[in-house]
């Protein structure tokens, strides 16, 4: 049974090593420079805003993180979060993916957000699976949306509407935050 929790300060070594993972694969991000330790140990530390959440094995090792950044500065985008999924190579294939990627949408609820969003390489279709099994749609592409190794590439828009943060109620209470 795989769980799913909040990251922790001792997460960062694993949080880090699936990220670098996923940068080494060069199919899931634009980003090239390997992540260091201090810098999953800051972002670990600064998940009251942007949560990070880990899917932990039986045997209690890291085997995936999901997590939430800042879509855009501007408070009218302040319940707007943008997404990562990442997992171990072993991982795949087993519904931990789906397991964090609701578990982040359950998240984003509590802490008021109304829409997520994330960009997907076209080939990506692993992700573009799991996005249309957790209720996101493909809203558009970006056209050489970044270079990778000399090669621009084409990203599909994905996002999720959280229905009952959409009342006017709720987006106040959340841009006051």
């Amino acid at each position: 049974m795989t769980l799913t929790r909040p990251a922790v300060a001792t997460d960062a070594a694993a949080v880090m090593t699936i990220y670098n993972h996923g940068i080494a694969e060069r199919s899931a991000t634009f980003e090239v420079e390997p992540r260091r330790l201090e810098d999953m140990q800051q972002r670990i530390a600064d998940a009251t805003r942007y949560p990070l959440l880990v899917a932990v094995d039986p045997s209690g090792s890291v085997i995936g993180w999901a997590g939430l950044s800042g879509y855009r500065p501007r408070d009218c985008y302040a319940g707007i979060g943008e997404f990562s999924v990442y997992l171990a190579p072993d991982a795949r294939g087993r519904g931990v993916g789906r397991q964090l990627l609701n578990a982040l949408v359950d998240t984003a609820r509590s802490r008021g957000y109304w829409k997520l969003l994330s960009r997907i390489f076209l080939f990506n279709t692993a992700s573009r699976a799991l996005c249309r099994a957790c209720g996101f749609r493909e809203v558009g592409v970006y056209e050489k949306h970044g270079q990778l190794e000399g090669r621009w590439l084409d990203v599909v828009i994905v996002e999720r509407l959280i229905d009952e943060n959409l009342a006017p109620s709720a987006i106040a209470a959340s841009a006051s935050r």
